[in-house]
């Protein structure tokens, strides 16, 4: 079997082709710049191939004879289409490691297609959203028939270029949640509340996170919430960069904050061995009783690295059926137990 990554040289798809190569799997890594694939190449010494996404003729050919893609090119709002277009032509097998609300959205429905072809379309094979998604999961099945479901989370380490790029797409937007299965700004007495994560107590604020999409379809619970604790001055900032969204959200001014942030060098190995993710859950039932669980785990790209190779490794293996996931629909809401360095309480 072979697959690629593409992607291959940014700051998550390396720490995916390295740990890849350290359990002795042998990737394709594509990309653009065939520069830093000959550079990462030669240092993995694996086989790299330059692939254009734009090109859509090149990108086909590229994938012929590859049996799945770990897509790790952000941000996924621009590039997942083509990508999943290829590989649903191609009969490839899809991941990819977005959070983004409409990409799950664009995906997702795509399940009837990816049947007929054969193939896995699996978004959101990262931390955004395999530890969320299977905490939602098994917070459903540990009270059926819940009608609210709220998640939260903290990240330690710092954020990539790909992660601070997305986050510039945000930037100003109100959060978005779901309420009656409907996808909408979250209403103003929701966007903030406290949490117990396994840690300690914390003050989170509402984000726009892919479970938004995924848990309603993992868990069919109709009112979703997911926040997260914005460390220092990060919480004030959004609230004011909310008030001013218009601004913030022109053309001109997002091509100047991406090229800022995609200047950032990511999170050092240290800082990510220091800097550890917790989760929260909750479920609510219409009787009020509630289901509330918690999560401990590595930091987010090195969760992000063990959770994309064992996936492909799984695909490949033939343990996921043809169509369209979220992970826990995939591989079992038990899935993220079986990842480096995650504990898990689920509680009354």
């Amino acid at each position: 079997m072979t697959w690629m990554i593409y992607g291959a040289y940014g700051y998550t798809g390396a720490l995916v082709a390295a740990l890849a190569s350290e359990r002795h799997e042998l990737p394709v890594l594509a990309g653009r710049d065939g520069t830093r694939l000959r550079e990462l190449g030669e240092h993995l010494q694996l086989e790299h191939r330059t692939i254009d996404l734009a090109d859509g003729a090149e990108l086909r050919r590229a994938l012929q004879g590859v049996d799945l893609v770990a897509h790790c090119a952000g941000p996924f709002s621009a590039t997942a289409r083509p990508m999943v277009d290829a590989c649903v032509e191609t009969g490839t097998h899809y991941l990819d490691i977005t959070g983004e609300i409409d990409v799950f959205e664009a995906i997702l429905p795509r399940d009837d297609e990816a049947r007929d072809a054969g193939v896995v379309l699996l978004p959101g094979a990262g931390f955004d959203v395999v530890p969320t998604d299977c905490m939602a999961a098994m917070l459903a099945e540990a009270l059926p028939g819940a009608e609210r479901l709220e998640l939260a989370f903290t990240l330690g380490g710092g954020p990539s270029p790909g992660t601070a790029k997305t986050a510039m797409e945000a930037l100003g937007a109100a959060g978005r949640c779901r309420i009656a299965g409907v996808i909408r700004d979250v209403p103003a007495d929701r966007r903030r509340r406290t949490v117990r994560f396994a840690d300690g107590e914390a003050g989170v604020t509402a984000i726009s996170w892919g479970d938004v999409a995924t848990a309603y379809r993992s868990t069919g619970i109709g009112d979703i919430v997911v926040y997260a604790a914005l460390p220092g001055m990060a919480g004030p900032m959004a609230t004011l960069a909310e008030a001013v969204g218009p601004l913030v959200r022109g053309d001109a001014v997002q091509r100047l904050l991406k090229r800022v942030v995609g200047r950032l060098p990511g999170p050092t190995a240290a800082a990510r061995a220091k800097g550890g993710a917790q989760i929260w859950g909750q479920v609510t039932g219409p009787d009020g009783r509630r289901v509330t669980g918690t999560m401990s785990t590595p930091n987010g790209y090195d969760l992000t690295a063990d959770a994309v190779v064992t996936i492909a490794q799984r695909i490949l293996a033939g343990g996921v059926a043809p169509g369209a996931h979220t992970p826990s629909s995939a591989l079992g809401s038990e899935f993220v137990r079986q990842l480096e360095g995650v504990k898990v309480e689920i509680g009354g």
